[in-house]
């Protein structure tokens, strides 16, 4: 058990400076969530630009690292670069350990305006939780790593041993499209014995949790159509199939009775849960009364261990707009999760080749613009993962919980390909009431500075590491 050692030394100090940083660390991050910094398509590129240039300020203003860049990578097979990273780098001294700091700093759109208590990229605090898009997901991880830095900093000074580089990405919700050949691009700036990545979430918000496993994800858009043009619903309907008709019907294909995914070829895992009940469940995902769960065993394993697929956007004529005819074309995207001990290119063949085999009508459909991430398993034999747990439990006073994810990181297998004797360790600063990616997304303030406290205690731990 974690809480049999002694705890570092310097916990007291590295605890006073983080209380101490700590309102400055919640105006920075304020200043973070103030800007917009949406990365897909269709959304204004300056303002990605913008968080790059505001965390480069933050990492200079550090004042510890050899060197602090905004850089881009060019996305595989587009001829275009990536959205801007900040790499900010330090090498080890006198045999001490390399630990690189991974977040993101852009975030997902916000939806409706409508559907927030405050304005989404107006961070305001409402209790102990702090609201905004980017607060939780990823803005916050970006400042844990800032704060943490200068919490170690106050407490053993600027001339420490320990390797230090810190990767902030611009494009992690829009898929990490230029983040292989970043990846390789950065190579030696990137080489580190460990790797935290600080984009998951905690079990409570009073207990800490080390995440040993993510779905990958396999999304790609998919077109039906049935009809050359749009064509008179009351001439030709009942005869005709239109693309509405045949993409309803193909899409319940995907799904079983009780909810549960019917691709053939889709894989599960077999492994252990914590206990939960499906009211749990139903309570952190806002479930109305009488909706019931989808699947079959236990409610974690579910989401941990098993496959999902989510329709996630659908390109149709809108109720106010719709007319008497008959759609030619419909598009969805679709969003699907891959369970630990499946690759996504195996998931993905699956579910092409059930989609084909099952267009009802003879309707012709395709398949496009597909991302594939593949799933993730943490090696927690290794000494990082002991001390990682034994820093949560010195800053939470709890033990952690070591926990799966159903969502995805996929460029974690990239680390692992390019890195594969560095130790992995996925942390976060979010809880069950964070709502990332949702309207409301906020961040428990207690969370966030428990979360700034493990990692200044873990550099810590790295610093006097014999």
């Amino acid at each position: 058990m974690t809480s049999t050692a002694a705890p570092h030394p310097a916990l007291p100090q590295l605890t006073e400076a983080v209380s101490a940083g700590f309102p400055v660390a919640l105006a920075d991050l304020s200043a973070l969530v103030r800007i917009p910094s949406v990365s897909w398509d269709g959304f204004d590129p300056a303002t990605v630009a913008k968080s790059a240039d505001a965390i480069k300020v933050l990492l200079d203003g550090l004042g510890v690292f050899d060197s602090v860049a905004i850089k881009q990578s060019e996305i595989p097979d587009k001829g275009i670069l990536g959205q801007p990273a900040v790499l900010a780098t330090r090498a080890a001294k006198n045999g001490k350990p390399t630990i690189l700091l991974y977040a993101h700093h852009d975030v997902q759109p916000q939806g409706q305006d409508a559907d927030w208590e405050s304005a989404p990229f107006e961070p305001t605090i409402r209790g102990d939780r702090l609201y905004g898009r980017g607060a939780a997901d990823d803005k916050a991880g970006v400042m844990a790593h800032v704060a943490s830095i200068r919490a170690f900093v106050e407490t053993f000074g600027p001339d420490f041993d320990l390797g230090l580089v810190v990767f902030i990405e611009g494009e992690e919700e829009f898929g990490s499209r230029s983040f292989k050949n970043f990846l390789h691009d950065n190579r030696e700036q990137l080489a580190a014995d460990v790797i935290v990545v600080a984009d998951s979430d905690n079990w409570d918000i009073n207990t800490p949790a080390l995440t040993v496993g993510l779905r990958g994800n396999v999304t790609f858009k998919l077109t039906v159509s049935t009809l050359a043009h749009a064509s008179h619903s009351g001439m030709f309907g009942g005869a005709v199939p239109d693309a509405m008709l045949a993409t309803i019907k193909l899409l319940a294909t995907l799904h079983a009775d009780d909810g549960s995914v019917a691709v053939a070829g889709l894989t599960s895992r077999e492994a252990e849960v914590p206990d939960t009940s499906d009211a749990d469940l139903a309570k952190d995902a806002a479930l109305l009364d009488g909706v019931q769960l989808l699947g079959t065993g236990p409610v974690l394993g579910r989401i941990w261990s098993k496959p999902s697929i989510t329709v996630t956007g659908i390109d149709a004529p809108t109720v106010q707009n719709a007319s008497n005819t008959l759609a030619p074309t419909i598009s969805v995207r679709i969003s699907a999760r891959v369970a630990p001990g499946q690759t996504a290119d195996a998931a993905y063949e699956a579910l092409s080749d059930h989609l084909h085999s099952h267009a009802p009508f003879g309707a012709h459909i395709e398949i496009s613009d597909v991302d594939r991430g593949n799933p993730f398993l943490v090696d927690t034999s290794g000494w990082a993962v002991a001390d990682a747990k034994a820093a949560m439990f010195e800053a939470w006073g709890v033990e952690p919980l070591e926990t799966g994810v159903g969502g995805s990181i996929p460029f974690i297998a990239d680390l692992v390909d390019l890195f594969p004797e560095a130790q992995i360790l996925v942390t976060g600063v979010e809880d069950p009431d964070s709502r990332a990616h949702s309207p409301n997304e906020s961040l428990h303030l207690g969370v966030f500075k428990r979360a700034i406290l493990t990692e200044a205690v873990l550099l810590a731990k790295l610093e006097t590491r014999a």
